[in-house]
């Protein structure tokens, strides 16, 4: 079961938070479960251009002993998309600050991918009475600059759009994409979740230039120093294939007061989504110690 809890985040705007796991047999569902009853609270938070729902296998094996909620941030999935909305840094944290706080969650473990994970660091460092533990899935520390930036603007600029079929999708982000090394059916499939039916054809839920301007709030900043203010448990996952280098996952390992180090083989950038049985493999200790005590 999942369903649907709406959040106000910064400047009012509407976030859709989903909730994973079966209520009790017998019970009336509560409208807002917190407290002792509700198990230790997780907040999974997506990467650029993702959903709540690409958390989706994550968040149901958690929800047998835990709270798992994922947030769509805003810009994406089933949250609100204002023209004039802030996308900074402040706003993303302050968004994932008040899901925490509404759905009663805190202090939780936030599990982070990409630009989630760097919130998830940020927030732990601002809010250190929020978040009991962290996870940092494939997300770099250092700058990534200008020319990723105009890297990132030119290949939205070739997709394909509108996708005829969503199989046309799948396609052309698993192989066709020229930034796919080798045919890769989970980025496919992680691709096709973010699209929706128009009348001319299949087109991202997104705005990209909302993501455009979301991405250039952090690549052309360090964020070194936030790490060094994470307090609490934080364990740094990277894949084998992924963005994150084994030296800088390392580093960030080092400079973080308590970081732990995983990675997870035969896994790009979409850890969860390339290996999810590998992937919990390589958490499930670190959130047994965090969560259960």
């Amino acid at each position: 079961m999942v369903r649907r809890i709406d959040v106000t985040g910064a400047g009012g705007v509407r976030l859709a938070a989903w909730e994973f796991g079966d209520p009790p047999k017998g019970d009336p569902p509560k409208e807002e479960p917190s407290g002792p009853e509700a198990g230790p609270g997780v907040l999974l938070l997506h990467g650029l251009m993702g959903r709540a729902a690409h958390w989706a296998s994550t968040a149901r094996w958690l929800s047998g002993r835990h709270r798992a909620v994922a947030l769509d941030q805003r810009g994406h999935g089933r949250s609100e998309k204002p023209p004039r909305a802030a996308f900074t840094r402040e706003a993303y944290v302050e968004d994932a600050e008040a899901a925490l706080e509404q759905l009663g969650l805190g202090p939780a473990v936030v599990i982070g991918h990409a630009m989630g994970a760097l919130t998830g660091w940020q927030l732990a460092a601002k809010r250190p009475d929020l978040v009991s533990g962290l996870v940092i899935c494939d997300m770099r520390a250092s700058a990534l600059g200008a020319a990723s930036q105009r890297e990132w603007a030119d290949w939205f600029r070739a997709w394909p759009l509108p996708f005829a079929t969503l199989a046309d999708v799948r396609k052309w982000f698993g192989e066709d994409d020229p930034w796919v090394e080798r045919p890769n059916p989970a980025r496919g499939a992680f691709y096709a979740e973010v699209m929706q039916e128009t009348p001319d054809g299949w087109r991202p839920v997104f705005d990209p230039e909302q993501m455009l301007k979301s991405r250039e709030t952090w690549v052309y900043d360090a964020h070194w120093e936030e790490l060094t203010q994470v307090r609490c448990p934080t364990l740094v996952v990277r894949g084998l294939d992924g963005e994150l280098g084994r030296a800088e996952a390392q580093e960030m390992v080092r400079v973080l007061p308590r970081g732990e180090y995983a990675e997870v083989a035969d896994a790009g950038h979409l850890v969860h989504y390339d290996q999810p049985e590998a992937w919990r493999s390589a958490i499930e200790p670190f959130l047994d110690a965090v969560l259960t005590g």
